[in-house]
């Protein structure tokens, strides 16, 4: 997997050595709660999407299970 970044680096003018976040982004305006509610859900639900598990609860990772009721590996302030 070190190649793929050292590789990334290479096109990169910016970056010496090796890469691992990418430069393009596209930033959203988050202007609504139903904005937020849904790039949240995309979130929770990329886990799924990829096939690592089967519920987005079963992502250990993911504040979903802070949104179900459980307590995730990191403390969510809910607003």
């Amino acid at each position: 997997m070190l190649w793929m970044f050292e590789r990334a680096a290479l096109k990169s003018s910016n970056v010496k050595g090796s890469q691992f976040w990418q430069h393009n982004n596209k930033p959203i305006e988050l202007w609504s709660a139903e904005v937020i509610e849904q790039k949240a859900d995309y979130l929770h639900y990329n886990p799924v999407a990829s096939g690592f598990v089967n519920d987005v609860l079963h992502w250990k990772y993911s504040s979903a299970i802070d949104y179900g009721g459980g307590k995730g590996l990191i403390e969510v302030d809910f607003l």
